[in-house]
């Protein structure tokens, strides 16, 4: 049977093509709300307000005071390929704008019911435009309206209901909507935002002008827990600056799902970026689980291509090594200086104080101040020395009584041992509760990592038996190249031909490890990343593993100068704030949470 031949080739009719080309910019409510709030911001709008109705489903309104089309410019507005955010080919390169794509508004149009209502500054009114299914309703009318734009989406697909099928429940869509909203907050901190779902208020943001109304904007699209528990950064090297908020340890959440990262303002998606944060936290956080944070990377808008994706939400860094290595050791240098801002003391008010003030009963949270611990002065320990006969100790005065404020050290001195298991000390500002054995379990391993950086080489076990491992050129090639980093790390690795490579030794404390797979892997993260920390994060483990096993154990009864000992570690290791699977190692009461629990000043 002949094959049917194929129908001649004819231009598409323009509203057919706008339909097209919104498949691509328009998925769901949130594809659209998207666009029209870049445009407010390109438009130079510094309040914004937005209305969703039904999970944008029945109704997307973005009203702006920004520049405003001028009337005789609309129709071009609605023209594929018009657009206000290019001049030339150069400008694809360099841009300076949150979008330029002309097929935006058009595509839009082109699924829904649209009316656009705006007034350019140098205009003594507004004018407005409507249109259905992508055809114009009527003429462009004179109305009034203050300087800026509106736009409003209604029946979205009306005319291609196949696709509306594919929408999901309206909490769903708005959900979407809502994320694309608390993205752009937080990327545009100069912008007062305005946010409404079904005429009720959903957040009402002011500008921010510096830190700490930065911070106040994102208490409401954070949340107050993240913002409670959260560090500010601020670092510059070369042409690259990073800024902006990560979350503590003891802060991370089951999935991604607060993670905002910024190139320029724009809020980007990128794996590079995502493993170096991931490998910043990689020591701290429990398995599983994902760091917090709202970052904002400033570099030369010649030096990142966002043109890599319709949508525009990843980008492609011209120098992708070097800004990977900036973000890395960034936030690894602020994450082994961190320590916890927030914990969980359970102090539930009694019935009695709640009914006085008149509100349920609550519980107060432990805070506990972040402690710039000096470390490059200090000599790690890899234990405490105990007498044989260790008691423990009811202390029934304390040096806190005989020393300054000034003068006391930042954990302060120790006053007891609670059931074998804490250590209650008191500093100038209240009271500090330590986890012995997490916080001995973070001392051990960190003066185990220290003592093995500083051998000239580590102690290695050769094979009876040489694995060999087949693999791909590239991936062999990849390892051939990292043959020195290896070799440090105790592996001896040979090129056995294009696709096989023969381990011949391996580190001494990875003898019982399966070191194909992990070899693989490391392969792997080579060619995506440039680097791997498999082999040193499995060493790492197994260091964890001893330091674990040889911490002080629950109800070991200590001395008062030992206690004291412990504290004075603590402060001098880094990352001390959290053990090696993530677990707060102390936290603090102050004397006014104290003083609120017992009703005192009242």
């Amino acid at each position: 049977m002949l094959k049917q031949s194929l129908a001649e080739i004819r231009l598409l009719d323009d509203n057919l093509v706008n339909q097209i080309a919104a498949g691509e910019v328009v998925e769901r409510p949130a594809s659209l709300l998207k666009e029209l709030l870049e445009n407010s911001l390109d438009a130079g709008a510094s309040e914004i307000r937005v209305h969703i109705d039904r999970g944008g489903k029945k109704r997307v309104s973005v009203s702006d005071n920004g520049s405003g089309i001028p009337h005789d410019q609309i129709p071009l507005a609605f023209s594929r390929h018009a657009t206000s955010k290019l001049n030339s080919a150069d400008d694809l390169f360099n841009l300076a704008t949150m979008g330029f794509r002309g097929e935006a508004l058009p595509s839009i149009a082109a699924v829904s019911r649209l009316a656009l209502k705006t007034r350019a500054a140098d205009e003594e009114s507004g004018h407005e435009y409507r249109s259905h299914g992508g055809r114009p309703i009527g003429e462009i009318r004179p109305i009034a309206h203050p300087v800026g734009t509106t736009v409003e989406i209604e029946d979205l697909f009306v005319n291609t209901p196949a696709r509306r099928k594919f929408l999901r429940t309206e909490q769903t869509e708005f959900n979407h909507c809502d994320a694309v909203v608390r993205k752009i907050a937080l990327g545009n901190p100069g912008v007062a935002i305005d946010f409404m779902r079904d005429g009720k208020t959903v957040f009402q943001l002011y500008r921010a002008k510096d830190v700490a109304t930065m911070s106040e904007r994102m208490i409401k699209v954070c949340g107050q827990p993240f913002t409670d528990q959260s560090m500010y950064i601020d670092y510059a090297v070369d042409a690259y600056v990073l800024e902006g908020w990560i979350g503590l340890p003891t802060f991370s959440r089951s999935q991604r799902d607060l993670q905002y990262f910024f190139v320029n303002g724009r809020p980007v998606s990128d794996h590079l970026v995502s493993h170096a944060v991931k490998r910043a936290y990689s020591d701290v956080l429990y398995h599983g689980r994902h760091p917090a944070f709202v970052l904002f990377l400033k570099l030369d808008s010649r030096f990142v291509d966002v043109n890599v994706h319709p949508a525009k939400n990843e980008v492609r860094f011209r120098e992708s090594r070097m800004v990977y290595d900036f973000i890395f050791r960034t936030l690894n240098r602020a994450v082994a200086g961190i320590s916890p801002e927030e914990g969980e003391v359970s102090l539930p008010l009694p019935d009695a104080v709640s009914r006085a003030q008149g509100r349920p009963s609550v519980a107060i949270g432990g805070s506990q101040q972040r402690i710039r611990m000096p470390v490059s002065d200090q000599t790690l320990a890899g234990g405490l020395t105990f007498n044989i006969w260790d008691i423990g100790l009811n202390r029934s005065s304390s040096k806190v009584d005989e020393l300054e404020d000034e003068e006391l050290p930042p954990l302060g001195y120790a006053i007891a041992q609670i059931k074998g298991v804490y250590i209650l000390a008191e500093n100038k500002d209240g009271l500090i509760l330590v986890d012995m054995h997490a916080a001995h379990e973070r001392i051990t391993y960190e003066a185990l990592k220290q003592q093995l950086d500083s051998r000239e080489s580590i102690q290695t076990q050769p094979l009876l038996v040489p694995i060999r491992i087949a693999m791909s050129f590239s991936e062999v090639r990849c390892l051939e190249s990292h043959k020195d980093d290896l070799d440090k790390l105790g592996f001896e690795l040979e090129v056995f031909a294009e696709d096989q490579v023969v381990i011949r030794t391996v580190p001494e404390l990875l003898k019982n490890n399966d070191i194909e797979s992990m070899i693989r892997d490391t392969a792997s993260d080579l060619l995506e990343h440039g680097n791997s920390d498999r082999p040193r994060n499995a060493i790492n483990e197994v260091l964890s593993s001893i330091a674990c096993h040889g911490a002080i154990r629950a109800n070991r009864k200590l001395e008062a100068l030992e206690m004291d000992a412990l504290l004075r570690q603590i402060e001098s290791v880094e990352r001390s704030g959290q053990c090696n699977h993530g677990r707060p190692t102390w936290m603090s009461i102050t004397m006014a949470e104290l003083d609120k629990w017992f009703m005192r000043g009242r």
